[in-house]
């Protein structure tokens, strides 16, 4: 795969937990180095409908770099891992390159999609779709 380098070095990282244990560790602590949303984000407008965890993601765009910047929060410690994966994955590229970003071979070489309850896997998936909706409005 022909990837962004901060997708790369995710996957370089992750292909060094061998087993599900470590993978589910380093999810976890790459949600709790996530900066947390404001209160005043965690509004209805800015949850994630589809998962299970309440999920909020909050959306910029650049008008001049047409650059769209994502950040995200959850009430539960391994979906806010999920959700710092999913905007390393998407946040900072344009409308455009998230469009033409397909997450799920990306998830899949992370080892995660074989290991999550389906509806954490509806949640990603949910996640995704909104980053991608958004990106297409603006295309």
């Amino acid at each position: 795969m022909d990837l962004p380098g901060n997708i790369q070095e995710m996957l370089e990282d992750f292909e060094f937990l061998t087993d599900w244990e470590d993978r589910y560790m380093h999810v976890i602590d790459m949600g709790k180095q996530l900066p947390g949303l404001p209160d005043a984000l965690k509004v209805d407008a800015n949850k994630v409908k589809g998962c299970v965890s309440q999920v909020w993601l909050t959306t910029r765009f650049d008008e001049a770099t047409k650059i769209l910047t994502f950040e995200g929060d959850s009430d539960a410690h391994i979906v806010k891992g999920l959700v710092a994966i999913v905007l390393q994955i998407y946040s900072g590229r344009t409308p455009e390159q998230i469009t033409a970003l397909e997450a799920e071979p990306i998830l899949k070489s992370l080892g995660l999609s074989e290991h999550l309850s389906p509806q954490r896997s509806n949640g990603l998936r949910a996640m995704v779709g909104r980053i991608r909706a958004e990106a297409e409005t603006r295309i």
